[in-house]
């Protein structure tokens, strides 16, 4: 759907991980006032820390279409330095658990395309809409659309030897084991056993995601399945928090940090 291109610096570099700010969730949509002091104490340690970029994995909102819960989400991301670009990955509280056309066209008309590749330092970033996986019924042309030109991208990565290809999207396709049942919180086993192949045979190394509010990871072979714990409220024991992910030519290592944890800086290779 388009390309977002950085910054072509050579050498390490890290961005920052954060999902499900879900302005309302801590209070029944009521008010969202914990979620803004979160969501403002991450971007305050973005703008510290200085990240390549940052990438918000879904749940932006609680309540799809609400016009005060995206204000706010809005106005705080507007705090961000401007010298560091963020990207928006589509939530199904963004659009809805079951997507129509309308709320696609709402989504980008706030926050832009819902499926798109970010490049940056050789780094080949895949941004993909996972309610396509998860409940396209109500949006299978879109749905189609996403699908041919994601594995035109992957055929294009594969010929082009990209390297590292990341995956950005909101719902896992497993949590710890490929093999798992289907669950809410996961991708349906038919259209993950058809699409991790896929990534996998084109060099994917990791795919992020957010949607449990908690941390989880496993792996499909030598690819990584890796579930981010919220910057808004924790349904478990993990704090609320966001992901610095380091990536050193072919190689990408990340770590969860704790909001009131995070250190002054980060230590590059």
């Amino acid at each position: 759907m388009g390309c977002v291109t950085g910054h072509q610096v050579k050498k390490p570099f890290f961005f920052i991980q954060m999902t499900d700010p879900q302005f309302g969730f801590f209070n029944s949509n009521k008010e969202f006032a914990k979620e803004t002091e979160n969501f403002e104490k991450a971007i305050a340690v973005a703008n510290r820390l200085h990240p390549a970029f940052v990438i918000v994995t879904g749940d932006l909102i609680n309540k799809s279409g609400d016009t005060l819960q995206l204000a706010e989400y809005k106005r705080i991301v507007a705090k961000l330095d401007p010298s560091i670009s963020i990207y928006h990955v589509a939530g199904n509280h963004d659009i809805g658990n079951d997507p129509q056309e309308k709320d696609l066209v709402a989504y980008r008309k706030q926050l832009g395309p819902d499926y798109y590749t970010i490049k940056y330092n050789g780094m080949l970033g895949i941004v993909l809409n996972s309610l396509y996986f998860k409940s396209p019924s109500g949006v299978l042309k879109q749905a189609n659309a996403q699908d041919k030109w994601l594995r035109q991208v992957l055929q294009k990565a594969k010929k082009d030897k990209s390297k590292p290809i990341l995956v950005f999207q909101h719902h896992s396709w497993f949590l710890n084991d490929p093999e798992e049942k289907d669950d809410y919180f996961n991708i349906d086993k038919k259209i993950r056993d058809k699409y991790l192949p896929l990534f996998s045979a084109a060099g994917v190394s990791h795919i992020f995601a957010g949607h449990y509010h908690r941390n989880a990871f496993g792996k499909y072979g030598l690819m990584e399945m890796v579930t981010t714990g919220p910057v808004g409220r924790p349904l478990g024991t993990d704090p609320s928090g966001f992901r610095i992910v380091t990536v050193d030519g072919n190689v990408v290592s990340h770590k969860y940090y704790d909001l009131d944890s995070i250190p002054d800086s980060i230590s590059l290779p």
